[in-house]
């Protein structure tokens, strides 16, 4: 048996149509039995193509033009979709980027898990079932026998992704990509998976290719790793070599790429929104509990946490998408309704979401551009052709091409969509914006560009931003103050650099704690003692 599991050799994808983009470059890589491959880029670069094309599958739009992908010495560019239904999820397993997006609401966490297994009859109802509840026990998910129980909707969206993680890990595959699995967890979180993960492909022998914007993450991962950039391979060695010595400028501004820290606004200012006493709960478990908090105009406040600890859920009161049982949330002194219905249009307009999941938020069956138009018909005043020059204006101001405006959101990359629903939420001018992880799904060049962005929007118009986020590094950029949410209590709040300062609470110090280091084994490093 060879030792090589899968070969690439010039991978081209394009663009479908009568002038086909190239979006695949001439790639090539090889990944070997129990070796690791991190693929890194900007968002639009190509990562997620390729670990859709080693599937034999392309999103809408897209066709592998040219070049070889052969696994287990079959060259998966010539099979039938009927042989590719066989080695999907049983011999090569996905995890994508949006759990959100991956899972059937109307069907169970454990039922989804142990579909695959069941279907290549890998193992039987009982045995897939013992599998599936271990895999949850080993991912760091809660009461592993209920949460089998659960309906997505039931769980948080860290929790979802690893509970997608299961799904990929069930029928014991030969090959793992994990496209981004990740993104949506908190840093605490993410350190369990990280180490789950890690003891996965160490026990199993499994072959994985990890794509991520995250290069401190790949490196506790990937015993290689593979840039790209517009499609095409920049450069390509062993991780450390890689991290020690980049022959190439722009690995050089991935590995340097950290925003500069914001300097915190001080002094007296008008309240922006004022939360007093807010208490929420789903269904009977209590969210929220007796959260108050004001923000001041121009200002940004980051919200921190691990998942679950219902940091997306006060994004959620805030806009009426849910209503509290106690308390109120007031926007500029004037006191807004608990729900969404009962909100005025100028009340509308004032409070946008720039959601977590872009997947989720984003219609699949309308063009990017009518999106972003259909927020300014309804609350301004511009004519047709205002309009799409304005649709045009905002998707330049977040770093994208006006042709973007034709495309679906199926054609457009995890990071692209995001920017759309930044670029969406811009155009209502609002008063108030709730960023839900709005810079988690963008690599580290795009992240930074876009967090200056939304500074100076902030200083150019007075703007206030409610920024929820799991990555430290985006609070000290973006953040004025920071309030730190444990299982729905404040547990810290004040000024970013004195709440994020010695003395801490062991809370906040885990929370800091737990952020990768841009080195190799900074990962076994943290679990040594164990």
């Amino acid at each position: 048996m060879s030792d090589v599991l899968l070969k690439t050799e010039n991978l081209c994808v394009v663009s479908a149509g009568k002038n086909p983009r190239t979006l695949v470059d001439n790639v090539s890589f090889t990944v070997r039995r129990g070796e690791v491959l991190g693929l890194i880029g900007e968002s639009g670069a190509g990562k997620s193509t390729i670990g859709l094309a080693i599937l034999g599958h392309c999103r809408q739009g897209m066709r592998i033009h040219s070049g070889s992908i052969v696994f287990n010495g079959q060259d998966l560019t010539a099979l039938s979709d009927r042989h590719l239904r066989q080695i999907r999820g049983r011999h090569i397993a996905y995890v994508a980027q949006s759990a959100g997006a991956a899972f059937n609401p109307a069907m169970t966490l454990g039922e989804q898990v142990i579909e695959a297994a069941l279907k290549h009859k890998i193992y039987n109802r009982q045995q897939a079932q013992a599998r599936a509840i271990g895999l949850f026990e080993l991912l760091g998910l809660p009461q592993p026998q209920a949460f089998y129980q659960r309906y997505p909707h039931q769980v948080s969206g860290g929790q979802l992704q690893r509970a997608m993680i299961a799904m990929a890990l069930c029928a014991n595959p030969e090959l793992l990509i994990f496209d981004e699995p990740t993104t949506a967890l908190d840093v605490t979180t993410q350190l369990g998976v990280l180490k789950a993960i890690a003891d996965v492909i160490r026990i199993s022998g499994v072959a994985a290719i990890y794509i991520s914007h995250d290069l401190a993450v790949v490196a506790q991962i990937s015993d290689k790793i593979m840039v790209l950039q517009q499609g095409k391979t920049v450069e390509q060695a062993p991780t450390a070599q890689l991290l020690a010595q980049p022959q190439q400028e722009y690995t050089r501004r991935l590995l340097s790429a950290q925003g500069e820290t914001k300097t915190p606004q001080t002094g007296e200012a008008p309240v922006a929104l004022s939360l007093r006493n807010i208490s929420a709960r789903y269904q009977a478990q209590p969210v929220l509990q007796d959260i108050s908090l004001n923000l001041p105009r121009g200002r940004t406040l980051a919200v921190i946490g691990e998942s679950g600890s219902g940091k997306s859920t006060l994004g959620k009161v805030i806009c009426g998408l849910l209503s509290p049982e106690t308390g109120e949330v007031t926007l500029e002194q004037h006191t807004l309704p608990v729900g969404l219905r009962q909100r005025s249009r100028p009340q509308l307009r004032d409070v946008q979401l720039i959601h977590q999941i872009p997947d989720t938020a984003l219609n699949p069956k309308e063009r990017i551009g009518g999106q972003i138009s259909r927020v300014l018909e309804c609350f301004t005043s511009l004519n047709r052709s205002e309009r799409q020059a304005k649709v045009s204006e905002l998707l330049a101001q977040v770093g994208l091409h006006a042709e973007l405006a034709e495309r679906f959101p199926s054609a457009l990359s995890g990071g692209q969509k995001q920017r759309v629903c930044i670029a969406r939420a811009l155009a209502a001018e609002p008063k108030l914006i709730v960023c839900d992880e709005p810079t988690s799904a963008l690599d580290p060049l795009v992240a930074r560009d876009v967090l200056a962005l939304l500074r100076k929007i902030q200083h150019d118009t007075g703007i206030a931003y409610l920024f929820i986020t799991h990555d430290l590094q985006v609070v000290r950029e973006i953040a004025d103050e920071v309030a730190v949410l444990k299982q729905g209590v404040i547990v810290r709040q004040g000024p970013v650099a004195s709440a994020l300062s010695e003395p801490l609470d062991d809370y906040t110090r885990e929370l800091l704690h737990s952020v990768p280091e841009m080195r190799t084994g900074w990962l076994a490093e943290m679990f040594s003692g164990e």
